[in-house]
Formats: structure tokens, sequence, C-alpha cells
């Protein structure tokens, strides 16, 4: 695993201080990465939910990149990463997408050399959120909430019935805000519980920070592509340097074995043969990245003299 002072420095070299809201430049054509990875330094009162919502960031991607810190009471002065540096998703870059491994979406605005990027809670295991291609049919404002009938059954076999309908307000499950999906059944909406964005804790559906729905419903009209995908493993080159970015892999049967996710890393890495070319790849960085799954950018390549050859070894 990286040692946490080991990124500890790599954050402090590329930016230390207090985050922006995660509007971000476009990389120059042919790159990939956007933002800088941040260091701030905790209060006494903070958690991982507090400084994540303050910066736009989800709970598991804070544990992820602080390995090791508490994340209820991380200490006076503790130092924490703040992952705010990506590697944009595979595909084209237009419209919203999400990709359900590193719980964010993705916004580029049309005519605008930009990238908004924000944290999402998602369907938790047995109400996965679907793969899919759709777009934006609908935006509603200060919407009601009527339970499906599957999801007042859970609740009321749980002792927690529900009513036939929630009406707008700060008890309502949807937030201030909503965005119908062409997917049916599918939302991307605000939340009435400050806990749970950037976790898997939805019916399905995409739960973002008020603020941040908000923000997007500004921004994305109606007819807006979404494009959801399923990407742990996410290659990109910077100032001809190559990165690697790993997540954990979603899963609702137990966790992905090391052979399947160093495979699922190769399969990667072939759809992006232009991130290769001449370049020698540090197989053992490869695979520290992978065991880390801290979700930052980690540059992979090294000089070409320092390696025999580019061939994939067999024991990756």
């Amino acid at each position: 695993m990286l040692p946490r002072a080991r990124l500890l420095c790599l954050a402090s070299l590329l930016c230390a201080g207090s985050a922006a809201a995660l509007e971000l430049p476009m990389p120059p054509p042919g790159e990939d990465i956007v933002g800088q990875v941040q260091v701030v330094k905790a209060r006494y009162e903070d958690t991982f939910a507090d400084l994540g919502s303050a910066n736009d960031l989800g709970y598991l991607e804070m544990v992820a990149a602080n390995p090791g810190v508490d994340p209820w009471l991380p200490g006076e002065g503790a130092e924490i990463i703040l992952p705010t540096r990506f590697i944009l998703p595979p595909g084209p870059r237009e419209g919203i997408v999400i990709n359900l491994a590193e719980y964010r979406l993705y916004y580029f605005p049309k005519g605008q050399n930009v990238v908004h990027t924000f944290p999402l809670g998602i369907g938790r295991e047995g109400w996965g959120s679907p793969i899919a291609n759709t777009s934006i049919i609908a935006k509603t404002p200060n919407p009601g909430w009527t339970p499906p009938a599957s999801i007042r059954a859970e609740h009321a076999a749980e002792g927690d019935p529900l009513p036939a309908y929630v009406p707008p307000g700060p008890d309502n499950p949807l937030g201030p805000f909503k965005f119908t999906l062409g997917t049916p059944g599918y939302l991307i909406h605000g939340s009435n519980k400050k806990f749970g964005i950037g976790m898997r804790v939805s019916h399905g559906c995409f739960r973002m920070l008020n603020h941040n729905v908000l923000e997007l419903a500004k921004m994305a009209p109606v007819g807006t592509s979404v494009r959801i995908i399923n990407e742990p493993y996410k290659f990109g080159i910077s100032g001809g340097k190559i990165y690697l970015e790993a997540h954990e892999p979603l899963s609702d049967t137990g966790e992905a074995s090391i052979v399947d996710k160093h495979t699922a890393v190769i399969n990667t890495l072939l759809k992006r043969d232009d991130a290769v070319g001449s370049m020698r790849l540090d197989w053992d960085m490869v695979r520290e990245v992978v065991a880390a799954e801290d979700g930052l950018p980690i540059e992979i390549a090294v000089p070409q003299q320092s390696l025999v050859s580019q061939d994939v070894p067999l024991d990756i």
C-alpha cells in the first residue's frame, strides 16, 4: 500500500490550502487529468462528513484517501488529504457522466471549457444503480415523494412504515430538487440527510448534496445526456506522463479477488493503447496503486531504460 506520508508529500507538492468549488478547467487536448490534490488541517470538531460536504467530496473517497485516520475524530491539526484531482472518465466528454465505482458525477457544459464534478450516493447492495445511456427528461423544484410499493413494503417490514405521499419540505428524502431520467424509476436528486453522499445508500437513485443539486439544476437543461458507467480503474495522460486512478470495485457478491482486479486493470489499459505508446510502465507501482484503491491519480510510467520489456508480466 502507498504510505500515507508519501501521499501527504505528493499532495503538499501539488497544492496546499482550502478547497474551491469543483468547477475545473478542462485539460489540454490529448490529456485527461483535472484538479489538484489538497491538504487541510482538521479542526477538533471536524469529521470526514463535514469536510466532504464543505469540499464537494463523498465520505468513502475521503476515507480511501486518508487510510488510518479516524473519520469521526481526525484530531486537531491532523493533515487531511482532499482527493480533488481526477482522471476524467473514459468516453465522450459531454453532458453528464456518472461513474458508479467512484461515486461521482461529471458535468461537461456545452460550449464551455470546464467540467463540474460532484459526489453521489448510489444504489446499495440489492438495489444497484443501472449502467445505461439515458437523458434528463424532467426537472422538478421542491418535489414531493410518492414511495414505490416495494420501498413501502421494505420499511413496513422493518417497523418503519412510510406514508403514501411525503410533501415537499425538510422531511422529504428528495431534497430541494430532482432530475427525472429517461431510465424508468431513476432520479438524480437532493437529500434530507447529509450523511450518505459518496456511499451505497439509496434504492438505486443518485443522491447529491443539496447545494450541489441546486447548482447542477441551474446548468443542466432537460435533454442533457446522462451516461452511467462503472469504471473502478482509470488511466490518463498529463504532461507526457501516464497515471492510474484505482477505486474499490463495486460488488454485490463479495470482494473481488486480486486476480480479478489485475485482469480488470489490464483490460482497461488495453482500451487505452494511446496512453502507452513507447512508455514503460512500472508494474510494481501498478500493483501498489491497485492494492491501495485510494482514488488518487498516481504516476505509473518509468524511463524506457529502467525496464527491459513493456510486456505485461504474467504474475501481475
